[in-house]
């Protein structure tokens, strides 16, 4: 990636702006008061804060997370072994359209023009799925994880962080939950099979970052994604007030997390997913580590009972998470004739 192919080159209303905000980030959120739960106004605060984030951002970074810095550094220096490999090695690891987890860097995908490469492996090894988008076809299918013969330890640092990351976001909904005056458990049966996964992210340095995105504009379509970034940083919110590109600054030993659309359905758009996108660097390479929380293959999303009311009616017919997933997953290798689907083609029209 030493020169921009022209494949790689954005249309003009999805390149970066030159000029972009900073200075007026994202929420930053102590977690600390969820490490002495008998605080009770502590507790409260805390909530209130994510509220408060989740409505008017859908983006928040947290400090005192609880997930080892040893653990994170693991993962870091795998990753990084992982991406110096040759092309021949990482190639036996490389995703497709029935191997859905591994090893891509954009050249063998037919709808993504981002500047990157990453590795993807599911947290429940293998998972179960729908076999095909179709409504009326009832076959399943299992996605597995490809490992790497080299670095020989990536297997299981990203199991012992995929840990960590389990336990925070279940944290995270707990507190989500609460800040929808919903009991804090309220989410966990939407996991017991989670369809999570979690993706190492290597951007090189791109010689016209302004012709090219590391990462184009887009929404998450799970449930909640938790970023790890190094210092290069790169990650660019969409503001909800005035729609204005803003630079995220990660502060020390945090974490970002943004709202995903399955949460946006659930919540009835109480809570809405929000539009980033990652710019690359012309001289230093970025990696980043992000952990994609997402349901059981059979949920069936759609608005909580306890959200919506004669006066507040659902926004959104139900869709089956399974379905959607394979859809989304096969669109990657084949060209679309029409848009991928998205929670707008089940927008209920008031």
């Amino acid at each position: 990636m030493g020169e921009v192919d022209p494949a790689f080159i954005q249309e003009p209303e999805h390149r970066p702006k030159i000029s972009y905000i900073e200075g007026q980030g994202i929420p930053l959120i102590d977690l600390s008061p969820i490490h002495s739960p008998d605080n009770v106004s502590a507790i409260e605060g805390l909530v209130k804060e994510i509220g408060s984030a989740c409505k008017e951002w859908g983006f928040f970074q947290v400090i005192n997370h609880g997930v080892p810095l040893e653990k994170r550094e693991k993962i870091y220096s795998a990753s990084r072994k992982f991406s110096a490999l040759s092309a021949e090695e990482k190639s036996k690891v490389r995703k497709s359209e029935k191997k859905v987890y591994g090893h891509y860097d954009n050249e063998h995908t037919k709808n993504v023009k981002d500047w990157r490469e990453v590795f993807d492996f599911t947290i429940n090894d293998p998972v179960t799925v729908p076999a095909s988008p179709e409504p009326d076809d009832e076959e399943v299918t299992e996605w597995k994880n490809q490992w790497p013969q080299y670095p020989p330890e990536l297997r299981e640092v990203c199991q012992e962080y995929t840990q960590e990351m389990v336990k925070l976001a279940y944290k995270l909904m707990e507190l989500i939950a609460l800040s929808l005056g919903l009991p804090a458990d309220r989410f966990h049966d939407f996991f017991k099979d989670q369809t999570s996964y979690i993706r190492l992210n290597h951007y090189n340095p791109c010689p016209a970052p302004h012709l090219a995105l590391g990462l184009g504009r887009h929404q998450d379509s799970g449930v909640l994604t938790i970023l790890n970034e190094d210092d290069v940083g790169g990650l660019e919110v969409k503001r909800k007030t005035d729609g204005e590109w803003v630079r995220v600054k990660s502060a020390p030993d945090a974490y970002i997390i943004n709202i995903g659309d399955t949460t946006q359905v659930w919540t009835n758009d109480e809570y809405e997913s929000v539009e980033h996108r990652v710019v690359v660097n012309s001289e230093r390479e970025r990696f980043s580590i992000a952990f994609f929380l997402h349901a059981s293959s059979y949920t069936m999303v759609e608005p909580l009972e306890e959200l919506t009311s004669e006066q507040n009616p659902a926004k959104y017919r139900a869709y089956s998470w399974g379905k959607f997933i394979t859809h989304r997953k096969r669109s990657n290798f084949q060209k679309l004739s029409v848009e991928n689907v998205q929670i707008s083609h089940f927008k209920i029209t008031q």
